[in-house]
Order: C-alpha cells, then structure tokens, then sequence
C-alpha cells in the first residue's frame, strides 16, 4: 500500500437536526514521500565500465552523455556554458558509448544489448539498431567514404558498418585480447584500438596438467637458471624476504615461474635468471612450448580505414584503457596501468605492484614512450604521505587533448581525480590536480566556451570544469537507479587513495572491473606461517597427506569476482573462508595504512553479492545449448583422426553435457564439478543422502576441495568454470601467442582442447569438440540440475548469471510481423526464462514505453489504463515512429519500461500530472476536487490516475496515529476519484488522507 501523500481534507462538521449537514475545509497538501523502489532485485549489475560515455556535438551545442545504469542517452544543451537537460533517449542496456556521427545523428554501443542504437536527436528517438558481435565497445567514423568501426571485445573483432545502409561491410580480427577503446587520426586515415587485457610480455614456466603425475618441470633441471631450486631464490642464492624460521623444515610446495620479455627480447625471471632456452629457444620443449614462441604482446592496433590492413605498436602496458590522439604531434597516447607480476612475493610487491602509466606512440614507426603519470612516487616504500596520495591517479578511463597539443586532461576512476600533462606526458606546474566525483571516466572538450565535461561513473553525475581556472564550477546529477548496497560498496573495490599506500592502486588493479588481468602472480609469503586444513569439505574424497596451506604458494592467475559470495571458501586453493579474511590485504599487499573496519568490509561483500556473470554468448536465443557450436580459433592436438593443428569441429554442447554428467572415468567431470557454476558441492553425503552443510563464521559457506595429483600444489577447491572462455588466447602449438597464461590455477594450461587431452586422456575429436563446447557454454544456468540422492551428481549451488537472451534488442518501423519479435513475446511468455520484456517508442507524438505482461498477454503502457495486445502495440509503429523491443532481466521488466523511479506511478501517468517520473520523491499529489455534501453524506473527489485504486482513510485527530478505513476501495474513473464518506455527521471534526494502492 502507498501512500499517495498525507493529503487530507479537514472539515469541520456540525449537525444541527432538522438542517442541512454543513462541511467547511479544506486539503491540506504534504509532498513527503518514502524513497524509491529501486532495489538489487530489480536492478541487475554486471559491473561494466564506459568506455567513451559522453560527447560534444560537432556544432558544440549538445552534450551526450550515457546514462549507463539507466540505459539511457541523456542530451543536455552547453551554449550557456553549463549543461541544461533536454531530454533523455531509451538505448540498451549498459550503454558505454557514445559517438556524433553529425550534429543530428548519434550512435550508442550498448555493451550487454550487443548492439548499437541510432539516435535522430532533431526528434529524440532510436531510428535504427544494429546488432553486433558481442561487447561492442565503442566506434569511430573514419575513412572515405565513411565508415563506422565497432569494437567488439569478447570475439576480439572490429567490425566495420556502412553509416548510411547499416550494413556490415566486414569483420577485422584483432591479434590481441580485447579491443575496447579507439580513436581516429586527424585525417580520419588511420583507427587506432586499444587491447585492454593486453597482457605484458610475462608468461609462466608451468608443469601443465596430467592424468597422472604432473610432468617434470625444468625449474628443477640443474642445468636450468635456477639451478634445479623449486622454489628458486628472488635474490641471488637466497629468498627475500627470508623464510620465517618457524617454517623452515616444512618444505614449500614446488611451483611454476613467471618470467617476462625485457626489451632485448630475453625472457627474465625476478633473480636475473635468464629462461629465453626454454620459451623459445631449443630447450622450449621442456615448457610445452614450440621453438620460436613468443609473444607479440600488441598493445595497439593500427588500421587503414581505406584497405582495412593492420600493424600493432607492443611492449606500452598490461591494460590498455583509454586512447587519443595529440592533434599536433600526431602521437598515439595510451593510459593505463602496468603490473609487476614478474616480482614475487607479498612483501616486495606490496604498495608497489603497479604503475599508471602514458605511452606515446608514434604513428608511423610504432615505436614508443612510456611515462609514469605518478612521476611524484619513488616506489622505495609502500606509502607516503597524504599529500602524495592524493596527487596520484588511479585507474585512467580518459583521456583528451587540446586543440593545440599542449594539454591533455587524464582522468582516474578510482582515484577520484583529474590529472593536467603537458605534450610531454609531464604533470602540469600548477592546479595538476583536480578532485571530481566518484569515478570520473569520460571527458568532453568544449574549448570555445573553455569547458571541459566529466562523466563520474560511480556518482552518477557531469562535472563543469573551468578550463582557464582549472576549477570545478558545478556538478550535475542524472538519474541513477544504482541501489544503495553497490553505491557503498563499490569504493572499496576500486578507490586507490582510500586504500593503498600509494594512492595509485586499489583490488581493481587486478580484479579490473571486477573481473581479471589475466596475469599470474606470486603472492606468496616467505615470512608467513603454515595455515592448518580444518574444517574443510572435501565432497565425495578424503583427503590425503597433504603440505595443508604453506605460505609459498606459487604463481596464481588472478581470479573473476563475479559472483563469489556464497561461494565460500576462496582463492585457488581454498585457503580464506571468507571475504572477511581479506581484511589484511588492504596492508598487506596494498600498503594502506589501515584495514578496511569489519563494518566497511561487510559493504564490500553486499555490493559483490551484486556482481553477475553477463549473457553467455555461446548459448542460444532460448539460454538452450548448441548442437553445432563453431569454435574458431581452436586446434585439434592430432591425437585422435584429425592431424595437429586442425580445426577443432563443431561441437554439441548438449552431447558435452552428457558426456559430463558421466560418472565413469576419465569424463566423470560431474563428481567434483558440480552444475550449474562447476564449483564443488557444499553438502555432505551422509550415506544415503547429500545434506547441505550450515554456513559458518559471517554466513560462509564450504564448497568442496579436491586433492588430484593433476598438478604439483595440492589440495585445491573445485574452481567454477563459468568463465572459461575469457580465457583464451594462450597457444603453446604455434610461434605467436596472445596471451602469456591460459587455463588452470598457474594459467600454464594453454587450450581447453589441451585440459580436456591431457587431464583426462580423452583423444577423441569430436568428443573433445562436445566438452569444449560445453565448457565455454557453461554459464547462464538452465543445466540438468543434481540430485540429493545420487552420490556421484550433487545438488550445485546457485549461479548469479543471466540468461543468453537478455538486452537482445529489435527496431521496427511498420506494423508487418517480424519472426524476431514473435520469438521475443513467445520467450517472454514463459516464466522459466527468467526475461521481460519491454518496448519503447511513440504514440500520438509522445514518447512512451511498455512493459510485457505474461500473465495477460498484453503490453502495460506507461499509463495504468492503456493496455495494448501485441499486435495493437505493433500497429503503431512507423516510419518516424519506430519502437525498440528489449530483453531484459526478470524483475527489471515493469521498472525499465514504463516505472523508471520504482515508486509505483507509472511513467506517462507522472508526466501527465506535472511530476517527475525519474524522481521518486516527485509524486502525482491529487489535486482537490468538488465536496458535495446531501442528505448521503460527504462525497470526496479528486484528481487521480486513471485506472488506480485508492483508500481513503480519517482520523478525528491530526495527533492520533490511528486512521481508520473507509469501507470499500475506490477506483478511479477516468481522471478523476470519488468516494463517499456517509457518516460524517458523528464527529465534529474528520480528517482524510488519501492511499494508492498498488
């Protein structure tokens, strides 16, 4: 029940027998309203970052600006130098770009819609969507004549569009691990990308996986840099920092290395080892590797916007975020940040593990200049002081540049900041540094009015800097349904200041939006203690003789964050039983002075609870598994029919499957993994049955360990294989190699074809292609579930994903069925596929929007008494009057079609009556109507939402807290409420208020 507002009618009333009843009063008007109904089950956080969200029109007289979480394109007006609202345009979903094509056209790259909308701004609609390859990141118009190049990161493809047709022109494969961010020279000859997950020229020397015992590894060759030393010292013939003697007779477990490529191309361990024999010279054999391997490590990519023909520029950082172009210098500049996951341990490591850095790359030669943009920090200790942390910046999402070359504005998403360069990447002598709002990312140059625009991701709002003065002069919220739980959580994955030594790193140095690096690192503890098994859940095994939890640990490739709590215990090895447990991280690996306080931590956990896997492009519309799933890029190993290097075949995810939940060796997958995360169990079989295990200290849970001798560092928790293919790139077969780690907890695995073959002995083909099939269909649930009865398939925990179909987008413009849409409706229709459906367009010239009710079968309007039919909602569009059908998520339906703030109003209905729709602290008041008074009673009228139902209740006392009912609901009639009150005549005096229900 909602409270419209504490709107009452005051009368007072005297009876007199034999006269007319007298009423006189009046409304008594209150706009005091609760919050909003946005909240984490109606809202879905895939934690994507903007890549390019905010734009100058070329005629400098609008601002674009993508309203991420409200999947939105807001458009403000700047001639007077600040930003003033226009309107706001529905997109997809995630929306992280947005790009002028001319002064009246804009594209929006919806990164979890896989789709770009084309925005006529002169009418504020969508016009057009294209559907891309998966994660469109963002685009640039270049070329003659002009075309528009997508970036797509997951498949890591360019993909180029005609702007006129819409149509696809051709598919660019990037040599490299996602491409995000581009620019375009100044002649609009060359489109400059950059791969975000780059990598950075470090690989590991890995045992890999076997069957059996894990093969041989040359780390303990005599004849090997390390001198047959497993662990091999850091520093000469020692270990620094010393090992605890505590611990000196445990012996640590024998682990693999990372080196990394110097710029004379040898491959280095920390102790100067020098390893390039085996990565590619004739000892490489011995790491799995062929003769000649490398890795190009291409940081950016160069393309011809004429003939489509690409170079890279290498060696600049791990991850490549924002680029642009100095217009005078002609030199490429990249921001990012670099790691020093080649350094092992936590001690040497700590505070100082990362830099943020600027490279300038010169277009023609490629070659390039690498600057620290924390020229301030001497990485001597792990803090400083205050004032030093404050001047550093922290995970860079923007960069732009003056007309003239002479500047360039930095922004830092987790610092907090803005940072001022000069053409030589050096700080600027004065005001260098600005303070923004959380999270700013993307920049927006207006410099006629000298101004320059700031997107803040995390606060939702623009920022207006004085470009002469240097000076914030405003900051403007937008409307942000984020709930509150992610808004105080989320500094504390990623605000560098607040937690490290430094200021320039934060968790989101390694878990980069929540997700990963794709680096090992060697985090172990020369100086720690061993950490005793206890109370661990091993599943359906007993666990052996074990070295329990030694504080050298070996290198461990970084993990996701998605969707990890409830998934206790954590890391690789299971050796933390809850986020709690990570308090010590902040000083211990990050150098802040202070922990996170258990308050703060618990914050942190609330907002991860929050972050879910995205849709799992290898499933079908329906979230169903493919029966003949292409695979590009995979390669057979020529033991079975095919020869080495083959195309891997087609696969059947749903024989993989099967072929899974087997539970005979060597494919009995389902004992230890269980569905649908591929995690362990957190149950016991007592024999008869599985019995779920109670959580424990801060509601931890225990899913299972495994001890195999599949590798050389035992024992392991069951790791979840949800994300498996964000993982490739690795290639030991052939000389070039994208990435430098791959699969497994030391990432030494390179190809799923290779864990499949060698862990299981499988050398069958085809069965090779249905498992790997399977694996990378793995999240997005709807698998065949476990049973509490059945020792060998246990009951799995959840998993926070979403199914394959969500932010699908459609736009039509006639009243002709469309297959798609009726696939759209069938789909939302049913319950179990956990999608709605919405719909966005124009009806008698004003915009509106629908929400799907599967009960009914028909479209709810943004008005409480239109109710339209499928086909009576497809009959109004048009050309001039187009509507975009979206997927979203279960839940978010009503919200993101026609209840934007969640205060139950609907949209059209607010608008209709003067309030706010995206305010839900802006209500429809009813306005008083006429008082009739008779021999009847009293009948109260007022102003109401068509279709609504409403309460009214009295009270004799303002004072009193107690309101009585008036029998009966009243719905409303037309605009209009009315409601009899026939008993006003026994008090003197009665009260009204007025309650929508809902």
């Amino acid at each position: 029940m909602r409270l419209v507002s504490p709107a009452q009618i005051g009368a007072n009333v005297n009876s007199n027998p034999g006269k007319f009843l007298v009423i006189t009063g009046a409304w008594l008007l209150n706009a005091a309203w609760a919050s909003g109904q946005v909240s984490t089950t109606n809202f879905f956080n895939w934690e994507t970052a903007p890549v390019h969200p905010i734009a100058l029109s070329p005629d400098a007289t609008k601002l674009a600006v993508c309203n991420l979480p409200d999947a939105r394109l807001e458009i403000f007006d700047v001639t007077s130098g600040s930003p003033n609202a226009v309107t706001n345009i529905p997109a997809g979903l995630d929306p992280v770009t947005v790009r002028f094509r001319n002064s009246s056209e804009a594209w929006v790259a919806n990164y979890i819609s896989d789709s770009i909308s084309v925005v006529d701004l002169s009418t504020a609609r969508v016009k057009s969507t294209i559907s891309t390859a998966n994660e469109p990141s963002d685009i640039i118009f270049a070329g003659t004549p002009q075309r528009a190049f997508v970036s797509c990161g997951q498949p890591n493809l360019v993909q180029v569009f005609d702007p006129i047709s819409l149509q696809l022109i051709t598919n660019l494969a990037m040599d490299g691990n996602r491409p995000r961010a581009m620019v375009s020279s100044p002649d609009g000859s060359k489109v400059y990308v950059a791969i975000f997950e780059s990598g950075n020229a470090s690989t590991i020397i890995s045992t890999g996986v076997s069957s059996g015992a894990p093969r041989p590894s040359p780390i303990n060759f005599t004849f090997a840099p390390s001198g047959g030393l497993n662990p091999a010292p850091n520093s000469g013939t020692n270990f620094v920092p010393a090992i605890n003697p505590l611990i000196s007779t445990s012996t640590p477990p024998r682990v693999g290395l990372i080196v990394k490529k110097n710029r004379n191309g040898r491959w280095m361990d920390d102790n100067q080892g020098d390893w390039t024999e085996f990565i590619r010279g004739t000892n490489a054999a011995f790491t799995g590797r062929v003769p000649g391997w490398d890795m190009p490590d291409h940081d950016l990519a160069i393309i011809d916007s004429a003939t489509f023909a690409m170079t890279y520029a290498s060696g600049l950082m791990n991850i490549c975020m924002a680029v642009a172009v100095n217009p005078v210098s002609g030199k490429i500049c990249v921001v990012g940040t670099d790691a020093l996951n080649q350094l092992r341990f936590e001690p040497v490591l700590k505070g100082i593990f990362l830099r943020v850095n600027l490279a300038q790359v010169d277009p023609f030669t490629a070659s390039s200049v690498i600057t620290d943009l924390n020229p301030h920090l001497s990485y001597q200790a792990s803090q400083t002081s205050d004032a030093d942390r404050t001047n550093s910046v922290g995970d860079p999402r923007g960069i732009v540049w003056t007309s003239d070359g002479s500047r360039a504005y930095v922004t830092g998403m987790g610092s907090d900041n803005l940072i001022v360069i000069d053409a030589q990447g050096n700080r600027a002598t004065t005001n260098s540094v600005i303070t923004l709002d959380a999270g700013p990312t993307g920049l927006a140059l207006d410099e006629g009015r000298r101004r320059l625009y700031v997107y803040n991701r995390f606060a939702g709002t623009i920022s207006t800097i004085d470009t002469v003065a240097l000076t914030v002069i405003n900051t403007r919220p937008l409307w942000d349904p984020t709930p509150l739980a992610i808004k105080v959580g989320r500094p504390h994955l990623y605000n560098t200041h607040d937690t490290s030594g430094l200021g320039q790193a934060s968790c989101a140095s390694c878990h980069v939006d929540a997700r990963f690096d794709r680096l090992a690192w060697d985090l172990g503890d020369p100086t720690g203690t061993i950490k005793i098994i206890t109370n661990a859940n091993f599943g359906n095994f007993t666990p052996g003789v074990t070295n329990n939890y030694h504080p050298m640990k070996g290198p461990m490739v970084t993990l996701t964050l998605e969707d990890i709590i409830s998934h206790e215990p954590f890391h690789w090895r299971g050796d933390r039983d809850g986020l709690e447990q990570f308090q010590v991280t902040f000083t211990n690996l990050q150098g802040a002075a202070s922990s996170l306080t258990s308050n703060q931590m618990q914050e942190l956990k609330a907002f991860l609870a929050t972050v879910r896997f995205s849709p799992n492009p290898f499933r079908l519309f329906d979230n169903s598994l493919s029966t003949n799933l292409s695979m590009p890029g995979q390669a057979v190993l020529g033991r079975g029919s095919l020869p080495a290097g083959a195309p891997l075949p087609n696969g059947n995810a749903q024989a993989g499957q099967t072929t899974f939940r087997q539970t005979v060796a060597p494919t009995d997958c389902i004992v230890c993994h269980t569905l649908p995360t591929g995690l362990g169990t957190d149950m016991h079989f007592n024999g008869a049955v599985w019995q779920q295990i109670p959580p424990g200290t801060n509601s931890s849970h225990h899913t299972a360990l495994i001890e195999l001798e599949r590798a050389n560092d035992l024992p392991f928790k069951v790791p979840s294989l949800r994300n498996l293919y964000d993982k490739f790139g690795m290639d030991l077969s052939h000389t070039n190699s994208r990435a430098g780690f791959g699969f497994f907890h030391d990432g030494g695995v390179d190809t799923l074809v290779r864990f499949i073959q060698d862990a299981f002995s499988i050398t069958n083909d085809q069965t090779t292609a249905d498992l790997t099939a399977f694996l990378v269909s793995f999240t997005g649930s709807d698998l065949i579930p476990g049973s509490v009865s059945d020792q060998n398939r246990s009951p799995g925990v959840a998993s926070l994903d979403t199914p394959a179909a969500v932010g699908f987008q459609l736009t039509i413009s006639s009243s002709a069925p469309v297959a798609l849409l009726s696939n759209m409706v069938a789909l939302a229709s049913s319950p179990a596929s956990r999608v709605d459906l919405i719909a966005k367009g124009f009806k008698d010239g004003l915009a509106r929007g629908w929400f799907f009710d599967r009960t009914s079968g028909n479209f709810q309007s943004d008005r409480l008494s239109e109710v339209l039919s499928p086909a009576s909602l497809r009959a109004l569009a048009a050309v001039g009057s187009e509507q975009t059908y979206t997927i979203v998520p279960a839940g978010a339906g009503r919200r993101m079609g026609v209840d934007e703030d969640g205060d139950g109003f609907l949209d059209r209905d607010e608008l209709d009556f003067g309030s706010d729709p995206r305010n839900p602290l802006s209500l429809p008041i009813p306005a008083p109507g006429p008082l009739t008074i008779s021999t009847n009673g009293a009948l109260l009228s007022w102003s109401a939402v068509p279709a609504m139902l409403y309460r009214v209740q009295y009270t004799t006392n303002l004072a009193s807290v107690a309101w009585l009912n008036l029998s009966g609901d009243a719905p409303a009639t037309n605009n209009t409420g009315y409601k009899l009150d026939p008993s006003p005549a026994t008090n003197l005096a009665r009260f009204y208020r007025i309650v929508a229900l809902p």
